[in-house]
């Protein structure tokens, strides 16, 4: 009887081969042929579940951002049932600094794909919807935030959320070069959100 292949496992083998050598030297160089060595496939293989590079390069970051979506969603439901505005935002912003092994992990990728980007406006035009989508959703929190009375109306949701998460990507990058220490770096996003969030209560 044949073996039974579990498909999605082998996608996530080829992916993971890619955030490997991504964090190693970038993507700039990457072949196939390096990335099927890397996941211990052959590239025929690679291709048929992936296609050409460019495919394979969005196929892979396709599935870090799935599994940085469902880490952030445990994450977050660890906050309890109602946590509040303030808390969620904290919790979004958190997750874009590296604060353990699998997020410094993931933003190296990150930090790889984003020098990709520059260099090939066709895959940088795929990349371009995520960053406003969670503006949208921050900005989003905040206003419910002011509708719940933590938040002051007179605050611009909408530029404020720009502003926490440009913030929050920058200090990221100060604490993957070690310029600045976790703690620090997540003391530094509470006092942003102090002056957002008047009130943590949630009614």
């Amino acid at each position: 009887m044949p073996k039974l292949v579990d498909h999605d496992q082998r996608r996530r083998q080829i992916a993971a081969a890619v955030w490997r050598l991504a964090t190693r030297g970038g993507l700039e160089d990457v072949t196939l042929r390096q990335v099927a060595a890397e996941a211990e496939v052959s590239a025929r293989l690679l291709q048929y579940y992936f296609g050409t590079r460019d495919q394979l390069l969005l196929g892979a970051l396709k599935i870090l951002n799935d599994d940085a979506e469902q880490r952030a969603r445990e994450r977050l439901a660890l906050l309890g049932d109602a946590p509040g505005m303030h808390a969620i935002v904290r919790g979004v912003l958190l997750e874009l600094l590296p604060l353990d092994e699998e997020r410094r992990n993931r933003h190296l990728v990150y930090a790889a794909y984003f020098v990709r980007f520059l260099t090939d406006p066709a895959l940088a035009e795929v990349a371009r919807d995520a960053p406003l989508a969670l503006e949208n959703l921050v900005a989003g929190l905040i206003a419910r935030g002011q509708e719940l009375g933590q938040v002051p109306q007179d605050v611009d949701a909408a530029a404020e959320a720009v502003f926490l998460l440009a913030g929050a990507e920058g200090i990221q990058s100060s604490v993957l070069l070690g310029q600045r220490s976790a703690a620090d770096a997540v003391a530094l996003i509470d006092h942003q959100l102090a002056r957002v969030f008047t009130t943590t209560n949630h009614e």
